[in-house]
Protein backbone atom coordinates (compact mmCIF):
# COMPACT_ATOMS: atom_id res chain seq x y z
CA UNK A 1 0.00 0.00 0.00
CA UNK A 2 2.90 2.57 0.94
CA UNK A 3 4.36 1.82 -2.41
CA UNK A 4 1.35 2.67 -3.95
CA UNK A 5 0.85 5.89 -2.10
CA UNK A 6 4.52 6.40 -3.39
CA UNK A 7 4.02 5.80 -6.67
CA UNK A 8 0.84 7.89 -6.84
CA UNK A 9 2.92 11.03 -5.63
CA UNK A 10 5.65 10.98 -7.68
CA UNK A 11 2.95 10.92 -10.98
CA UNK A 12 1.71 13.51 -9.78
CA UNK A 13 4.95 15.46 -9.15
CA UNK A 14 6.14 14.77 -12.46
CA UNK A 15 2.60 14.74 -14.77
CA UNK A 16 -0.04 17.00 -13.26
CA UNK A 17 1.72 19.31 -11.32
CA UNK A 18 3.43 20.86 -14.82
CA UNK A 19 0.49 20.59 -16.58
CA UNK A 20 -1.08 22.93 -14.01
CA UNK A 21 2.05 25.15 -14.60
CA UNK A 22 1.34 24.96 -18.06
CA UNK A 23 -2.45 25.94 -18.16
CA UNK A 24 -1.35 28.73 -15.82
CA UNK A 25 0.94 30.23 -18.23
CA UNK A 26 -1.54 29.68 -21.28
CA UNK A 27 -4.26 31.40 -19.27
CA UNK A 28 -2.26 34.12 -18.59
CA UNK A 29 -1.24 34.89 -22.09
CA UNK A 30 -4.52 34.68 -23.18
CA UNK A 31 -5.14 38.00 -20.35
CA UNK A 32 -1.93 39.70 -22.06
CA UNK A 33 -3.14 39.15 -25.50
CA UNK A 34 -6.77 40.38 -24.91
CA UNK A 35 -5.36 43.64 -23.40
CA UNK A 36 -5.72 46.19 -26.21
CA UNK A 37 -3.73 49.62 -25.78
CA UNK A 38 -4.13 52.73 -27.07
CA UNK A 39 -2.11 55.84 -27.56
CA UNK A 40 -4.03 59.74 -28.77
CA UNK A 41 -4.03 60.59 -31.82
CA UNK A 42 -3.39 64.19 -31.14
CA UNK A 43 -4.08 65.15 -34.47
CA UNK A 44 -7.45 64.18 -34.16
CA UNK A 45 -8.31 64.85 -30.79
CA UNK A 46 -9.53 68.21 -28.77
CA UNK A 47 -9.71 68.83 -25.19
CA UNK A 48 -11.95 71.39 -24.23
CA UNK A 49 -13.79 73.43 -21.86
CA UNK A 50 -16.44 76.20 -21.48
CA UNK A 51 -17.04 78.83 -18.72
CA UNK A 52 -20.04 81.46 -18.51
CA UNK A 53 -19.04 84.86 -19.02
CA UNK A 54 -20.78 87.74 -17.35
CA UNK A 55 -23.92 85.36 -16.74
CA UNK A 56 -24.69 86.01 -20.55
CA UNK A 57 -22.25 83.77 -22.25
CA UNK A 58 -19.91 81.09 -22.41
CA UNK A 59 -16.47 81.75 -23.46
CA UNK A 60 -14.20 78.33 -24.83
CA UNK A 61 -11.02 77.16 -25.00
CA UNK A 62 -8.73 74.75 -25.22
CA UNK A 63 -5.23 72.72 -24.44
CA UNK A 64 -2.81 72.36 -27.31
CA UNK A 65 -0.35 69.82 -25.77
CA UNK A 66 -1.22 66.78 -23.93
CA UNK A 67 -0.69 63.17 -24.22
CA UNK A 68 -2.14 59.26 -22.99
CA UNK A 69 -2.70 55.95 -23.23
CA UNK A 70 -5.48 53.94 -22.21
CA UNK A 71 -5.56 50.10 -21.69
CA UNK A 72 -9.20 48.17 -23.10
CA UNK A 73 -10.15 44.46 -22.35
CA UNK A 74 -10.81 44.66 -26.15
CA UNK A 75 -11.53 47.20 -29.79
CA UNK A 76 -14.38 47.96 -28.34
CA UNK A 77 -15.13 46.92 -24.81
CA UNK A 78 -13.73 49.97 -22.67
CA UNK A 79 -15.14 48.99 -19.43
CA UNK A 80 -12.15 49.46 -16.34
CA UNK A 81 -10.55 50.68 -19.11
CA UNK A 82 -7.18 52.28 -17.49
CA UNK A 83 -6.09 56.08 -18.62
CA UNK A 84 -3.31 58.28 -17.97
CA UNK A 85 -3.72 61.44 -19.69
CA UNK A 86 -1.32 64.65 -19.01
CA UNK A 87 -1.94 68.04 -19.95
CA UNK A 88 0.48 70.84 -20.16
CA UNK A 89 -1.23 74.13 -18.32
CA UNK A 90 0.76 76.24 -20.16
CA UNK A 91 -0.47 75.24 -23.45
CA UNK A 92 -4.00 76.78 -22.93
CA UNK A 93 -5.49 78.67 -25.60
CA UNK A 94 -8.60 81.03 -26.01
CA UNK A 95 -7.47 82.90 -28.70
CA UNK A 96 -6.85 85.78 -26.93
CA UNK A 97 -3.25 86.00 -26.20
CA UNK A 98 -3.60 88.76 -22.75
CA UNK A 99 -6.13 86.50 -21.47
CA UNK A 100 -4.48 83.75 -22.00
CA UNK A 101 -1.42 84.83 -19.72
CA UNK A 102 -3.82 85.73 -17.47
CA UNK A 103 -5.28 82.16 -17.35
CA UNK A 104 -1.10 81.23 -16.22
CA UNK A 105 -0.48 83.13 -14.21
CA UNK A 106 -1.04 82.73 -9.77
CA UNK A 107 -4.63 83.76 -10.11
CA UNK A 108 -5.95 81.04 -12.47
CA UNK A 109 -3.35 77.93 -13.61
CA UNK A 110 -0.41 78.88 -11.65
CA UNK A 111 1.39 76.85 -14.48
CA UNK A 112 5.37 77.99 -13.17
CA UNK A 113 4.40 75.97 -10.22
CA UNK A 114 2.05 73.58 -11.41
CA UNK A 115 3.09 72.91 -14.98
CA UNK A 116 0.77 69.80 -15.15
CA UNK A 117 -2.65 68.87 -15.06
CA UNK A 118 -3.25 65.26 -14.84
CA UNK A 119 -6.17 62.37 -15.17
CA UNK A 120 -6.61 59.27 -14.10
CA UNK A 121 -9.05 56.60 -13.90
CA UNK A 122 -10.28 54.74 -11.14
CA UNK A 123 -13.07 53.05 -12.84
CA UNK A 124 -15.29 52.83 -16.09
CA UNK A 125 -18.88 51.37 -16.07
CA UNK A 126 -21.26 50.49 -19.02
CA UNK A 127 -24.29 53.64 -18.91
CA UNK A 128 -26.00 52.70 -21.87
CA UNK A 129 -25.00 51.84 -25.44
CA UNK A 130 -21.66 53.02 -26.45
CA UNK A 131 -21.51 54.79 -23.23
CA UNK A 132 -19.34 54.42 -19.81
CA UNK A 133 -19.60 56.66 -16.96
CA UNK A 134 -15.76 57.31 -16.42
CA UNK A 135 -14.59 58.36 -12.95
CA UNK A 136 -10.97 59.17 -11.95
CA UNK A 137 -8.36 61.25 -9.84
CA UNK A 138 -8.02 64.94 -11.80
CA UNK A 139 -4.83 67.22 -9.96
CA UNK A 140 -5.10 70.82 -11.07
CA UNK A 141 -3.12 73.27 -9.06
CA UNK A 142 -1.60 70.87 -6.87
CA UNK A 143 -5.33 70.00 -5.88
CA UNK A 144 -6.33 65.99 -6.61
CA UNK A 145 -9.84 65.21 -6.86
CA UNK A 146 -12.42 62.73 -8.22
CA UNK A 147 -14.56 63.90 -11.27
CA UNK A 148 -17.11 61.72 -12.76
CA UNK A 149 -17.33 62.42 -16.91
CA UNK A 150 -19.36 60.33 -20.20
CA UNK A 151 -17.52 58.72 -22.25
CA UNK A 152 -19.79 58.02 -25.28
CA UNK A 153 -17.81 55.52 -27.61
CA UNK A 154 -17.86 54.92 -31.12
CA UNK A 155 -19.16 51.91 -31.12
CA UNK A 156 -16.85 50.16 -33.76
CA UNK A 157 -13.20 50.66 -34.91
CA UNK A 158 -11.99 51.95 -38.01
CA UNK A 159 -8.82 51.36 -40.14
CA UNK A 160 -7.11 54.60 -41.78
CA UNK A 161 -5.44 54.12 -45.41
CA UNK A 162 -2.25 53.31 -43.46
CA UNK A 163 -3.33 50.22 -41.83
CA UNK A 164 -3.93 52.21 -37.88
CA UNK A 165 -6.92 50.92 -35.81
CA UNK A 166 -8.55 53.50 -34.28
CA UNK A 167 -11.55 53.95 -32.20
CA UNK A 168 -13.46 57.31 -31.16
CA UNK A 169 -14.77 58.84 -27.75
CA UNK A 170 -16.64 62.14 -27.07
CA UNK A 171 -15.97 62.67 -23.56
CA UNK A 172 -17.82 65.47 -21.54
CA UNK A 173 -18.48 66.43 -17.57
CA UNK A 174 -18.46 69.40 -15.58
CA UNK A 175 -16.38 70.57 -12.33
CA UNK A 176 -16.39 73.32 -9.60
CA UNK A 177 -13.11 75.34 -10.43
CA UNK A 178 -13.10 76.59 -6.51
CA UNK A 179 -11.99 72.73 -5.54
CA UNK A 180 -9.45 73.10 -7.59
CA UNK A 181 -7.93 76.68 -5.79
CA UNK A 182 -8.91 78.58 -8.89
CA UNK A 183 -11.15 81.29 -7.18
CA UNK A 184 -10.22 84.56 -9.01
CA UNK A 185 -13.52 86.30 -9.96
CA UNK A 186 -14.53 90.17 -10.40
CA UNK A 187 -18.08 91.44 -9.03
CA UNK A 188 -20.01 93.72 -12.01
CA UNK A 189 -21.95 96.73 -11.01
CA UNK A 190 -25.20 95.37 -12.25
CA UNK A 191 -24.51 92.38 -9.96
CA UNK A 192 -23.13 88.75 -10.88
CA UNK A 193 -19.68 88.06 -11.12
CA UNK A 194 -17.71 88.10 -14.21
CA UNK A 195 -17.02 84.10 -14.45
CA UNK A 196 -19.32 80.95 -13.04
CA UNK A 197 -18.28 78.65 -11.10
CA UNK A 198 -18.38 76.10 -13.25
CA UNK A 199 -16.87 74.82 -15.98
CA UNK A 200 -17.62 72.21 -18.60
CA UNK A 201 -15.18 69.71 -19.86
CA UNK A 202 -15.95 68.61 -23.77
CA UNK A 203 -13.18 66.31 -25.26
CA UNK A 204 -13.11 65.04 -28.90
CA UNK A 205 -10.55 62.21 -28.39
CA UNK A 206 -9.63 59.47 -31.55
CA UNK A 207 -7.53 56.49 -30.32
CA UNK A 208 -4.72 54.74 -32.56
CA UNK A 209 -4.18 50.76 -31.49
CA UNK A 210 -0.64 50.78 -30.45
Amino acid sequence: MCFNIICLNIYLHQNLLPMKKIVSTVLFASLLQAQVNWKIDKSHSKVGFAIEHMMISQTEGNFKIYDGKVESKSETDFTDAKIEFTIDASSINTDDEQRDNHLKSPDFFDVVNHPKITFTSISMKPAGKNTWKLEGNLTMKGVTKKVTLTAVGSGKTMKDPWGNTKYGFKVSGKLNRKDFGITWNKVLDAGGTILGEEVEINCKIELNKA
